[in-house]
């Protein structure tokens, strides 16, 4: 009889209670495919008397992770704590120290930690699985490492985070403001009690830094990423793109040019007919231009318990196989330090939202302004406030909004634009920028 691959869970949250629920229920599944059966025999979390929905008394239990990583008699020792320092990465580095297999949902730390970890896992000739860490249950990870192995990656870009994608969509379906879908979002678990991880755009970029290594064989570098959250989006905002075919979605996207590798986070107004705008709720989607291959999407659930504890159960399917390589896809040696590109030509242009104060010749300033910056228009959108001829108190007329769509230009040119009409006084609050991506 083959003997049992014996697993160590560290942390009993939401995903690890679905791990040890998912295992159980399926493991002759899993046996029959691996070769191998796989059991849950110690566990590590902090509340011991929590109930979660099944019985913990069979498993040897520890208190502290780290501890469990030394001691527990295990083959893999899984990571589902969170956060980029701490017991994470001091049970994980120890684990692998120890010669485990190591799974990690855990991205915060991968991006931080993710090349040394790396080297210490092909040092002590053991696995560093994490395909739970990027975009839940798709299985983005596998298919940069394995199945698009004979192509050179241009691009990959995607929707990364189920909370924003649920606001923004609420927003455009519902006509509400952003603080009432965050609200709502929180109510129903989508968001945390804190969300700025998430609405600022920092669980994407660390996604995004890791998907950027699998895809472009360099160095995860995640403070090298241009980030912009979805804070400021307005419902002005969502509705002036769908007036002008787009919708607005928060992506990440990574892209290689002649002078290095490009990658920001940000809002982005995407054609309506493009696969990406008809990704909604708490979906996700990861797209992939190979130039063998062409471009794939892959889409699915982006958290939540069982779709995230699907992605390890693969990852520790993988290690019962005896399917090994890089953690990164190449050996850690022979990674590439990152080399952020030169800033270039935006070739799908930027949606400007500017509040216009209505005096004789402010148009005239934001016109002399683009001009001067170089920036051509393909459109001017003004709508009246219905408020239109009241006078504010010791002012000009209300303000009135105006949206500009300019063509192909450089961000470098934007900003200065903006700066300049800013410094002339004619607009009532600073302008918003979205950049415009031309995806199919």
């Amino acid at each position: 009889m083959v003997e049992a691959l014996k697993i160590g869970v560290a942390g009993l949250g939401t995903v690890g209670a679905s791990l040890v629920q998912l295992l159980k229920k399926h493991q002759s599944q899993i046996a029959l495919k691996t070769g191998k059966t796989v059991e849950v025999r110690a566990v590590s979390a902090r509340d011991r008397s929590k109930d979660r929905g099944f019985d913990t008394s069979s498993f040897e239990w520890f208190d502290d992770p780290v501890e469990m990583a030394k001691k527990a008699d295990i083959d893999i020792f899984v990571e589902l704590i969170g956060g980029d320092n701490g017991p994470a990465e001091a049970s994980v580095r120890t684990a692998l120290q120890r010669g485990l297999h190591v799974v990690t949902a855990n991205k915060a730390l991968l991006a931080k930690h993710g090349v040394d970890l790396a080297v210490l896992a092909e040092t002590n000739q053991v696995s560093l699985n994490y395909e739970a860490a990027v975009a839940g249950g798709i299985p983005i990870v596998k298919a940069l490492r394995e199945s698009m192995a004979g192509n050179e990656i241009s691009r990959v870009y995607g929707i990364l985070n189920g909370t924003c994608n649920y606001i923004l969509t609420r927003m455009e379906t519902d006509g509400l403001s952003f603080e009432d879908c965050l609200a709502d979002a929180q109510r129903l678990g989508y968001a945390e009690a804190d969300p700025t991880f998430d609405i600022e755009g920092n669980d994407t970029a660390h996604k995004l830094a890791i998907l950027t290594s699998l895809a472009f064989g360099n160095k995860i570098s995640s403070d090298d990423i241009y980030l912009e959250g979805i804070t400021s989006i307005t419902t002005a905002d969502i509705k002036a793109a769908d007036e002008l075919g787009y919708r607005i979605k928060l992506l990440g996207v990574a892209q290689r040019t002649d002078t290095g590798i490009e990658q920001r986070v940000h809002p982005t107004m995407v054609p309506k007919a493009s696969a990406i705008a008809r990704i909604d709720g708490v979906l996700n989607a990861v797209a992939v231009d190979g130039d063998f291959v062409g471009e794939v999407i892959l889409v699915g659930p982006g958290a939540g318990g069982n779709a995230t504890a699907s992605s390890v159960v693969a990852d520790i399917a993988d290690i019962a196989r005896g399917d090994a390589g890089p953690a990164l896809g190449m050996p850690a040696a022979v990674l590439a330090d990152y080399k952020r590109a030169r800033m270039r030509l935006h070739e799908g242009g930027y949606y400007i939202r500017l509040s216009v104060l209505d005096r004789p010749g402010a148009f005239a300033e934001i016109a002399r302004s683009m001009g001067e910056a170089e920036i051509s228009l393909e459109s001017i959108v003004q709508k009246r406030n219905p408020s239109k001829g009241t006078e504010t108190p010791g002012g000009p007329d209300q303000p009135q909004p105006v949206i500009l769509i300019t063509y192909e230009t450089t961000e470098v040119a934007i900003k200065q634009a903006l700066e300049t009409i800013m410094s002339k006084g004619v607009v009532a609050e600073p302008p918003k920028m979205i950049r415009i991506e031309k995806l199919k």
